[in-house]
């Protein structure tokens, strides 16, 4: 077997193999975008670090000399990072939802003064017990 059919060979397996990566990277990307966006800088970090996978996958569809997988994988994060960090800048310079005002009447619930018998019984009488 030459050289240049193993070559051709090859190609042929690495293509999928880089379409796949590109398909897994962009998709990591997009969920890195979003928990940018949202805060979650933990999610986008292990987002990125699965991305960093999908990207070397997506550069074996080099050996076959097709470069666009590559190129869209690495276009797809720095896309999302910047419009994740966009939107996350947006949504802090809106203004928070004001509070819920108390009702006015919504102090402890008033007490009512409860009957208790005294120590000795009744032969002591009735006294009044404040709660």
């Amino acid at each position: 077997m030459s050289s240049m059919s193993a070559l051709r060979e090859l190609a042929a397996f690495f293509l999928p193999v880089g379409f796949v990566g590109a398909g897994i990277a962009v998709l990591c990307a997009i969920i890195a975008g979003v928990a940018l966006a949202r805060g979650a800088v933990g999610l986008s970090g292990g987002a990125t670090a699965v991305w960093i996978v999908g990207m070397m996958l997506s550069i074996a569809a080099g050996f076959s000399g097709q470069w666009i997988p590559t190129a869209a994988a690495g276009g797809a994060l720095v896309a999302a990072l910047v419009i994740g960090a966009l939107v996350r800048v947006v949504l802090n310079r809106r203004p928070s939802r004001p509070e819920r005002p108390e009702p006015v009447g919504a102090g402890p619930a008033p007490t009512r003064p409860r009957r208790a018998e005294g120590l000795g019984g009744a032969s002591l009488g009735t006294v009044l017990v404040q709660r």
